[in-house]
């Protein structure tokens, strides 16, 4: 069961099926490249798999494409702004966790009398 069910999805999870063909302009190709999971659970009581089930799930997402040109061959990453958000985010809380550990600070004001 979980056999058949892995075949049928791993055949419908490929790049092209997820992001197309690739794109040819004059001479050069871009190919897109996906980081595409999947995951499969199944059980059942006895040997007859009576009242058994089984699951499954799939996630693609775009990481980069593959570009070829008659100069050569270069991979371009997608990856860099997940970082930089991430690096930012980081950098904010770690910001705000300082001024928390540092209290609250008291200005006094003190009025002078002319005179």
């Amino acid at each position: 069961m979980l056999q058949n069910m892995a075949e049928r999805v791993s055949a419908g999870a490929s790049v092209k099926n997820v992001y197309g063909e690739p794109v040819v302009v004059g001479d050069r190709t871009v190919l897109p490249a996906a980081r595409v999971r999947y995951a499969f659970g199944g059980g059942g009581r006895g040997e007859t798999s009576a009242g058994g089930g089984g699951g499954g799930r799939v996630a693609a997402r775009p990481c980069g494409a593959l570009e070829i040109t008659p100069e050569g061959c270069r991979y371009i990453s997608f990856g860099g702004q997940r970082r930089l958000c991430a690096a930012f985010a980081a950098g904010f809380l770690l910001g705000a966790a300082i001024v928390a550990l540092r209290g609250p600070r008291r200005v006094e004001v003190v009025k002078r009398v002319a005179g």
